[in-house]
């Protein structure tokens, strides 16, 4: 049975098949010297005439990138990397080189990021293109593994709606049979009906859809959200949770020292101090890319929460306060200057949530199947959402969003 070089290593006097690709060859006339890549590393592999089976040694022909297998001893050696070797018993050549890649797996070479994304397949090679999914992979199941410990319960929201998910006409409209569809902005309308349903605390990762016409390096048209929704909690507890949520991830993935605490300002705190400091923002409008790295550099924090947001810059279903409605009990969490998750305390009562409805000028009849909800004895709720790629982002220090992501959507980008 194959293993990965990585645990290959390890045994040391065995025999072991290891399998992948030719990050390096050697012909030197009586010694041939092969690096193996798998995805959890290299090993090399040394065949000296005489030492291994002439049948073996005559039949190692290959190039960098070829795919290959090779069965043998495990050994200490010194002058190895890592201090051992494989002496080969046997070899299979799986795959073939056939024409000049198109981009340099080792990444000595540079390529253009629309070229790598062209040829994502062979960009994947790269380990530190590789290592960028693996912090992905190990983000999205620590989201997972702590909600669960949490007591959450996991869900699937659905991926077309017949309404636009949060009133907005950045949309994706489907064809769907003789309807008109949409794929949603956001599970958001779903995981509230869970918690009115009695699934009071619901967790979610599931792909979103924006028809924005953007072209930055934060944004995308499809991205990931790691969603919670929770019955019984104001603002305050959710951000309480989605501290605990992200601290847990960025822990796990070894960006964080374990005694962080995430700091919360408000948000007209920070309007204000950044005026003071000579970056002119009006109370009212929303915070810029320039302006939240500003904060950051202001506060001297990597991660940090704004909460209280004017009511008019969120989104309907936030809940105003009850001392002022001009404010709204939303927030952000910050990391490394960008925004990577929000959420709210939700509007449960449903004579408010026709009221703000209005006020965005949007018609509370084509939100019949959720207000109807709300009228069946809805508790008090909030919630968030992280974006896995922007917190995959940060934490392994891309500067393009698109690095992020296996195949991207975008504007232009369709394939592959």
């Amino acid at each position: 049975m194959r293993i990965y070089v990585s645990d290959a290593k390890k045994e040391k006097g065995k025999s072991v098949l290891i399998s992948g690709w030719v990050h390096e060859v050697r012909d030197i006339g009586k010694m041939k010297f092969v690096i193996v890549r798998d995805q959890s590393g290299t090993m090399q592999v040394t065949l000296k005439k005489g030492v291994v089976p002439d049948a073996v040694f005559d039949s190692v022909s290959v190039n960098r990138e070829d795919v290959v297998s090779f069965e043998g001893e495990v050994k200490e050696n010194k002058i190895a990397p890592d201090g051992v070797e494989l002496v080969p018993i046997s070899f299979q050549l799986l795959g073939k080189v056939e024409r000049k890649l198109p981009v340099d797996p080792s990444g000595v070479v540079p390529s253009e990021l629309d070229t790598r994304l062209d040829h994502r397949y062979v960009d994947l090679r790269n380990p530190r293109v590789l290592n960028i999914f693996k912090a992905k992979s190990v983000l999205a199941n620590s989201f997972r593994e702590k909600l669960l410990e949490l007591g959450f319960t996991e869900i699937h929201p659905p991926s077309i709606t017949g309404a636009a998910t949060e009133g907005g006409t950045d949309v994706f409209p489907i064809a769907y049979f003789e309807n008109k569809a949409y794929l949603v902005q956001s599970p958001q309308l779903y995981k509230q009906l869970a918690v009115i349903g009695g699934l009071d605390r619901v967790f979610m990762t599931t792909p979103v859809f924006r028809a924005e016409k953007h072209n930055t390096t934060t944004h995308l048209n499809e991205v990931v959200q790691m969603d919670i929704e929770m019955g019984f909690a104001d603002h305050q507890i959710a951000m309480d949770y989605l501290e605990i949520v992200v601290l847990h991830m960025l822990h796990k993935l070894g960006a964080l020292a374990p005694a962080q605490v995430i700091r919360r300002h408000t948000y007209s705190s920070l309007v204000e101090e950044l005026n003071r400091h000579g970056f002119k923002m009006e109370w009212g409008e929303d915070f810029s890319k320039e302006a939240e790295k500003r904060i950051s550099e202001i506060l001297g924090e990597d991660l940090y929460f704004i909460y209280d947001w004017p009511t008019k810059a969120r989104a309907f279903y936030s809940m105003p306060s009850e001392k002022d409605p001009e404010i709204c009990h939303a927030f952000d969490l910050i990391y490394k200057g960008l925004e990577i998750a929000s959420g709210a305390q939700r509007i449960h009562k449903v004579d408010l949530l026709e009221k703000q409805l209005q006020s965005r000028g949007l018609d509370p009849h084509k939100f019949e199947f959720y207000l109807n909800a709300f009228r069946m004895g809805a508790p008090p709720h909030a919630g968030w959402s992280i974006g896995l790629e922007r917190i995959t982002m940060k934490a392994t220090n891309q500067d393009n969003i698109r690095e992020c992501v296996l195949f991207p959507r975008d504007r232009v980008r369709l394939s592959p």
